[in-house]
C-alpha cells in the first residue's frame, strides 16, 4: 500500500507563495479597481478619502505625509551613507575642529530608517487591500461602516491593536532595533582604534568570525574553545548540583519526625534575603590568599603556605561551583518542597506495600514526578547558568590571568564576562558584538534540544 501523505510545505516555500499572492493581488487590484483605487497606490488613504472614510484615509495620508518629511528631512541622508558608514572624518584644522562624519550615528539612523520604510511598505500594502476592501463592500450593495463607528471601533472590537501599538513601537525602538545594531557591529571594525565621532568605522563583512574562530596567532579559536568548554561545564555543574541536592534538602526536611521544619527551611532562604554583590563580595575576601580561611589554617598550623584558592585555575572553578552550590540550593528547596507535597501518597503506600525500598521509589515515582513538573525550570536554569554574570564577576573578575588566553580571557572567563571584558575594559565592540551572536547561538541551540526532549513536552498527558 503506498504512502499517501502529503509532505508539508517548508517555512521557505510558504513565504514565496505568500510573497507571490500579495504580488498578484496588488496587481489584479491595481488593473481592477477603479480611479480612486489606482490614485492610492501612490497618495496612501486618496481611495478611502473619496469615499468618505474620512478617518481611515486622513490616517494612511498623514502617515505618508510624515515618512516623506522624515525622510527628505532625515532619514535619506544616513541611508545614503549607509553602505560606507562615512568618509569624512573629523579633523582639527588651526585648532578648530571641523566635524566630519559620525558612523555610529550613520549606522543606528540607518538602520531605523530601513525598518520605517519596511514599516511604510506594509502600510501600502494595507491602504491597497483596504481599497480592495472596499471596492468589494460597494459593489455587492453593502454601506461602508460610518466614521463614528470605526472610530468607536478602536476602543471596542479593535482595542487590541490600539492597545498594543505603543507597546509594539517601544519593542522596536528599545529591543529589536538594539538588537539589529549589535548584529550589525559584528561586519564592522568598530573597535578602541575607530571610535566614533573622531574616528570611522566600516563594514569588514565576516573577517571579525574569522578571526573568533582561527587557531592562527593572530586568532581567538583556542581561546574561545576553552571558554566555551568551560561555559558548558560550569552550566552543567551549577545546574545539576543545586537541583538534586535542592530536591535531597527537601526531601530531608519534609521527613516525618523531622522537628523544627520552618527553622531550616527560614535558615537556607536566608541566603537569598541576603544580595549576592554583598554575599559573593564577602566569601571572595574570605578565601583570598590573606584572608580568614587562610589566616587561620596558617594560624592552627594546618597548613604552611597560603592555599591558592583564587590563584590556581583548577581549584579557582571548583570553588566557584561548591560556592555556587551554597546560593543556588535554596531555590530548588522551595520549589521541591511545594512539589513534593503534591505527590500523591497512595502511590508511595502501593510501593511499600509491594516491598518497593526507598531508592526504588524515589527512582520510579519522585524523580519522574520532578522532572516532568521542573522540566522548563531545569532548562532555564541551564541558559541562565550560561549566561551567570554575577558569580564568576563577583568571586574571581574572570581570574586567575592567563598567559596562554588571547584576548584578556581569564581561567574562570564564562562567554558573558569575556563579552563584558570585552566591552568594557577593551572597548572591543566588534568582537564582542560576534561573542554576543555566538553566545546567543549556543544558548539557542542548547534550549531548543533540550526543549524537545523535555518529558512535559513529549508527554503532555502523562501526569494527569
Amino acid at each position: 500500500m503506498q504512502d499517501t501523505a502529503v509532505k508539508k510545505p517548508g517555512a521557505v516555500s510558504i513565504f514565496f507563495r505568500a510573497l507571490g499572492s500579495n504580488i498578484k493581488e496588488i496587481g489584479t487590484t491595481f488593473v481592477g479597481g477603479d480611479w480612486k483605487t489606482k490614485v492610492s497606490y501612490l497618495v496612501m488613504g486618496f481611495g478611502p478619502l473619496m469615499r468618505g472614510q474620512i478617518v481611515k484615509g486622513a490616517a494612511f495620508l498623514a502617515c505618508e505625509i510624515l515618512f516623506i518629511l522624515y525622510m527628505t528631512g532625515f532619514g535619506a541622508g544616513y541611508l545614503a551613507k549607509f553602505s560606507t558608514l562615512g568618509t569624512v572624518e573629523t579633523k582639527k584644522v588651526h585648532r578648530k575642529t571641523v566635524y566630519g562624519d559620525n558612523s555610529f550615528l550613520i549606522l543606528l539612523f540607518g538602520l531605523l530608517t530601513i525598518i520605517i520604510i519596511a514599516a511604510i511598505i506594509l502600510l501600502w500594502r494595507m491602504n491597497v487591500r483596504e481599497n480592495l476592501r472596499e471596492e468589494l463592500a460597494l459593489k455587492e450593495g453593502h454601506k461602508l461602516e460610518s466614521n463614528r463607528h470605526f472610530a468607536a471601533s478602536l476602543f471596542d472590537r479593535n482595542f487590541d491593536k490600539t492597545l498594543l501599538a505603543l507597546p509594539m513601537a517601544g519593542i522596536f525602538l528599545f529591543t529589536v532595533l538594539p538588537i539589529i545594531f549589535m548584529i550589525c557591529v559584528a561586519f564592522t571594525n568598530y573597535d578602541s582604534k575607530h571610535q566614533a565621532p573622531t574616528h570611522l568605522f566600516t563594514w569588514v563583512g565576516l573577517a571579525n568570525f574569522r578571526e573568533l574562530l582561527s587557531f592562527t596567532s593572530s586568532g581567538l579559536g583556542s581561546t574561545f574553545i576553552r571558554v566555551l568548554g568551560w561555559t558548558l561545564i560550569w552550566a552543567f555543574f551549577a545546574t545539576f548540583t543545586t537541583y538534586f541536592l535542592g530536591m535531597g534538602v527537601a526531601m530531608l526536611i519534609n521527613r516525618k519526625g523531622i522537628k523544627f521544619k520552618k527553622m531550616w527551611r527560614t535558615i537556607l532562604v536566608m541566603t537569598i534575603a541576603v544580595p549576592q554583590f554583598v554575599s559573593l563580595l564577602y566569601i571572595s575576601k574570605m578565601f583570598a590568599s590573606d584572608g580568614i580561611v587562610n589566616g587561620y589554617l596558617l594560624k592552627w598550623g594546618v597548613i604552611h603556605d597560603a592555599i591558592p584558592f583564587w590563584t590556581n585555575p583548577t581549584l579557582a572553578k571548583v570553588m566557584i561551583i561548591v560556592i555556587n552550590i551554597w546560593i543556588g540550593i535554596p531555590y530548588m528547596m522551595l520549589i521541591a518542597t511545594g512539589l513534593l507535597m503534591n505527590i500523591p501518597e497512595d502511590l508511595y503506600e502501593s510501593a511499600r506495600i509491594d516491598g518497593a525500598t526507598p531508592w526504588q521509589m524515589f527512582w520510579s515515582i519522585t524523580l519522574p514526578y520532578m522532572l516532568f513538573v521542573t522540566g522548563p525550570y531545569l532548562l532555564t536554569s541551564f541558559t541562565g547558568n550560561i549566561n551567570n554574570f554575577n558569580v564568576i564577576y563577583l568571586l574571581t573578575q574572570g581570574g586567575p590571568k592567563s598567559t596562554t588566553l588571547a584576548g584578556n580571557a581569564g581561567h574562570t572567563d564564562l562567554l558573558v564576562t569575556w563579552l563584558y571584558r570585552m566591552t568594557v575594559n577593551d572597548t572591543n565592540y566588534r568582537m564582542a558584538a560576534v561573542l554576543g551572536i555566538m553566545v546567543f547561538i549556543v544558548v539557542a541551540g542548547v534550549s531548543l534540544i533540550v526543549y524537545n526532549m523535555l518529558p512535559s513536552v513529549k508527554d503532555e498527558e502523562g501526569f494527569q
